[in-house]
């Protein structure tokens, strides 16, 4: 049996389910700015998010839960199969679909799937190959993004690795009639009970992070708003990809200024273990408190 780590948000339990961990490379190419004598000055990273020479740890992992009687995945990370320029991510074979079954959501119970923008290592578990075609993985599910990200895409002049992208994970889903568009406003909005989407653009222009609420608790889940938690100590960093740096930042800094000193628990989606935690303020910014997955006598939260 694979175990998935997991919280406690109120009444909801939030699953992460695990891809792959990223190759060390990733980092000095994702955050430049994040130097290894900048990351290493920040010892609350060690060990979990950063080595001890100033590495970053990124993770690929996407998250599900049940909510307002949906049951949700947001975001669907890699996939397995699929023809990318990133070494990383090309032709990948992992063992993402048991473990997301594992955790109680097999793909044909998933009833909603949230993009936070459509990036390739955040839709490629969009579709799967069946019979040399890519089709739906969640032939039950409705897939939401922004209107605002998917437009931009679509007037995009893209290069050729991005249209083989949106080919093989995000047309499929569109042409069986399942991918929805959502006006997302600058307050924010509500898709089912307990369940809200968060503009925080600026990666892409339509990214958005995703709020949950159950009784007695919220957690949000920053999409690539926030890579690491690094970005924590130092917002300015932005990733090399942001369409829009400057909004990127602004984005993040309103995000994390709303979240500091709250109960509400961050699951970042690139974040190592334990991948979780809440914003606190430290010297003129920004930490995160790791929270461990839920144990038998409940979260266990690490200062």
């Amino acid at each position: 049996m694979t175990t998935t780590p997991s919280w406690t948000v109120g009444d909801i339990t939030v699953h992460r389910i695990d891809e792959t961990p990223l190759p060390p490379a990733t980092g000095p190419w994702l955050l430049p700015g994040a130097t290894p004598d900048l990351v290493t000055e920040q010892d609350w990273l060690h060990p979990d998010f950063a080595d001890a020479d100033g590495t970053l740890r990124i993770d690929s992992h996407t998250f599900a839960f049940t909510v307002g009687g949906l049951r949700v995945l947001v975001d669907t990370g890699i996939g397995n199969g699929k023809a990318r320029a990133n070494p990383a991510w090309h032709d990948l074979n992992t063992d993402y679909l048991q473990t997301l079954t594992a955790a109680g959501f097999p793909p044909d119970s998933v009833d909603l799937v949230i993009l936070t923008h459509l990036h390739a290592d955040h839709v490629g578990w969009n579709t799967r190959k069946v019979d040399g075609s890519w089709v739906p993985t969640f032939p039950r599910a409705r897939y939401l993004t922004s209107r605002t990200e998917r437009e931009f895409w679509a007037a995009y002049d893209m290069d050729e690795a991005r249209e083989q992208m949106f080919r093989d994970s995000v047309i499929p889903v569109e042409e069986a009639g399942l991918l929805d568009l959502v006006d997302v406003p600058a307050e924010g909005v509500t898709i089912a009970p307990g369940l809200r989407l968060l503009p925080t653009p600026g990666h892409t222009p339509g990214h958005v992070a995703v709020e949950l609420t159950g009784r007695g608790g919220t957690a949000l889940i920053t999409g690539d708003c926030v890579h690491h938690p690094v970005q924590l100590a130092h917002p300015a960093i932005g990733a090399c990809v942001d369409i829009d740096p400057q909004r990127s930042e602004a984005s993040r800094r309103t995000l994390l200024d709303s979240l500091a000193d709250t109960d509400t628990l961050v699951l970042g989606t690139h974040f190592a273990p334990p991948t979780a935690g809440r914003v606190v303020t430290h010297d003129g910014a920004y930490r995160l408190s790791p929270v461990s997955p839920t144990s038998p006598t409940g979260p266990r939260r690490v200062e």
